[in-house]
Parts: C-alpha cells; sequence; structure tokens
C-alpha cells in the first residue's frame, strides 16, 4: 500500500480506495484512467494511442531494456500491509452492505476474503512484508474461493452468458 501513498494521505484511505477499485471490478475506459486507478504508473507505463504503433514501440521499448542490460528486480521485504485496522473497515462496510441487503451473502464472503488478502491477513498491527508473503496469501484466498460452490456458478454464469451471476 504504501507505494500508493502521497504525502499527506492517511494509510486506511488508501487501503479503502484500492479495495473499493478491486471489488467493485472497475475498468478504464481509457489508458488515462488507468493510471487515476493506480493500473498503470507514473514514469514507468507509456501509453501509445496509435494502434499501428503499439506493436512496433512495445517491441523497441522490449530491445532497448534489453541493450541497456535490464534483470529482473529483487523481489521486495518492504511492502507494508495494514493487518487488522484494515480488516475492520472491510468487516464493517461489508457488513453494512449485506445488513441493507445491497449484497448477497456470498458478496460478503467475497469482499471479506478480499480483504483479508489485501490487509495481509490477521496481523495485529501494520507491518512489512514480502511479495512472496502476499502472493501465497492471495493463491490461498483464490484457491478457496475457487472451492465455494457459489464461486463456480458465478464463474460458468459469466462463462455461458456474459453476465454476472449474484447467487
Amino acid at each position: 500500500m504504501r507505494d500508493a501513498h502521497r504525502d499527506g494521505d492517511i494509510d486506511l484511505n488508501v487501503f479503502r480506495d484500492r479495495f473499493l477499485t478491486i471489488g467493485q471490478a472497475k475498468v478504464s475506459t481509457s489508458a488515462y484512467e488507468a493510471f487515476d486507478l493506480g493500473y498503470l504508473r507514473e514514469g514507468v507505463d507509456e501509453v501509445v494511442v496509435s494502434r499501428e504503433r503499439q506493436l512496433t514501440d512495445a517491441k523497441a521499448a522490449c530491445l532497448r531494456l534489453a541493450d541497456e542490460g535490464y534483470v529482473q528486480p529483487t523481489p521486495r521485504n518492504d511492502v507494508r500491509v495494514l493487518g487488522d485496522q484494515a480488516l475492520g473497515i472491510v468487516y464493517i462496510g461489508a457488513n453494512s452492505m449485506r445488513s441493507g441487503n445491497y449484497i448477497s451473502d456470498h458478496d460478503t464472503k467475497m469482499s471479506e476474503m478480499l480483504g483479508y488478502a489485501m490487509a495481509g491477513g490477521d496481523l495485529s498491527q501494520p507491518t512489512l512484508v514480502s511479495e512472496q508473503y502476499l502472493l501465497d496469501l492471495e493463491r490461498k484466498t483464490f484457491v478457496k474461493l475457487c472451492a465455494e460452490k457459489k464461486s463456480l456458478e458465478r464463474i460458468q454464469s459469466l462463462l455461458n452468458t456474459g453476465k454476472i451471476l449474484r447467487n
């Protein structure tokens, strides 16, 4: 979460914004909106508007990286997660939405599991963790959700009809 912060930002606000972006499956309508949503990074990712130039420019960028001796970055061990304080707002929000009949029981479960992974699990305080820790937590949470009958029904509905099933 730290990488998404700007000076003066409050941790929980940044967490909430990212959680809602992912949880509501927000999509960008343009490359520039993708920067605003945090899908693309200023100074790292670039936008090529011309379809005719996209492949050419992408290839040139790859060749440039290779010529400059690009090597894969060292996996990080300093990713800050918020633990229980972030989980608290996730659980309160999900249960409030459920109480108001805005989301189903399964939506609540999915929200809570997403929040669990994003918060870094059940940690008692903000903690620095490794990328691998988060990847393992994400995988474990995803596999657990995929074992749910209602998740499988949603996936099947989306594949068969192109529509999201609210079960």
